[in-house]
């Protein structure tokens, strides 16, 4: 890893940098959100569980350059597992800031929370699929026709690892 990179607990301030980095050119591809209004909403839920401590921030020498968070479930027959989202600003990718978020995620999963595993959703032709598979997430479902953008379906791949 990079002597770069620190990661350390969202603040309720870091909801800018998440909607900055959603609103870069390409990023929407990868998410079912579609105008500032919605991107503002989904950031004001992600960042919202910077108060539980389930939200980390990625910064390279202390610039927030990525984000990953759990959405943790509040009923107990649902909190032994939780589905996580995770964005890298463009400047950032392919320079191990994803690796680093998501293992020290999965160490704050298993550790505070004791989960025992974590989920996500990715699009179909994501390049961030290679990195959930490298770290040990595996395909359990797929949903053929989840968005649905100017005509064209693209499906939804649905993955897990267990912690």
């Amino acid at each position: 890893m990079s002597e770069h990179l620190t990661v350390r607990f969202a603040e309720e301030s870091d909801q800018a940098h998440l909607i900055e980095w959603l609103l870069q050119p390409g990023v929407l591809q990868w998410f079912p959100l579609a105008d500032l209004r919605e991107i503002e909403d989904a950031a004001r839920i992600w960042i919202s569980y910077w108060k539980h401590k389930a939200v980390l921030v990625a910064l390279w020498d202390g610039v927030p350059c990525g984000i990953v968070n759990l959405y943790l479930q509040p009923y107990s027959k649902m909190a032994h597992q939780c589905l996580l989202a995770i964005i890298v600003d463009e400047k950032y990718r392919n320079k191990g800031v994803g690796t680093r978020l998501l293992q020290d995620l999965m160490k704050l999963a298993k550790e505070r929370f004791q989960l025992e595993f974590l989920h996500l959703e990715v699009y179909d032709g994501n390049p961030a699929i290679h990195l959930y598979k490298r770290l040990g997430f595996e395909q359990y479902g797929f949903q053929k026709h989840f968005i649905k953008e100017q005509g064209r379906y693209i499906g939804k791949i649905l993955m897990q690892k267990y912690l």
